[in-house]
């Protein structure tokens, strides 16, 4: 999984599409999530970098990450699988 040639992330949490014009915004973590992305790291990988980092247990963060990566799907911000 990895995020769109045409996706242009700000540290500040400022997300765009260049293709299409279309502007996100996301909180910290989430810029976190599309860096990680951006790497073309695993989703294992992903998993365990946040979990050593942040308080969350594995149920959770799969539970928030599925949802996150949905968004980013419906937004044309993540290649397809």
């Amino acid at each position: 999984m990895k995020t769109g040639k045409n996706v242009a992330i700000s540290e500040s949490g400022f997300v765009l599409n260049t293709a299409s014009g279309e502007s996100f915004s996301t909180n910290p973590i989430g810029v976190e999530i599309l860096n990680l992305l951006k790497q073309d790291l695993s989703f294992e990988a992903i998993a365990q970098t946040l979990l050593e980092k942040y308080d969350v247990d594995f149920n959770t963060f799969e539970k928030d990450f599925s949802d996150f990566k949905n968004l980013l799907n419906n937004y044309h911000l993540i290649e397809a699988e």
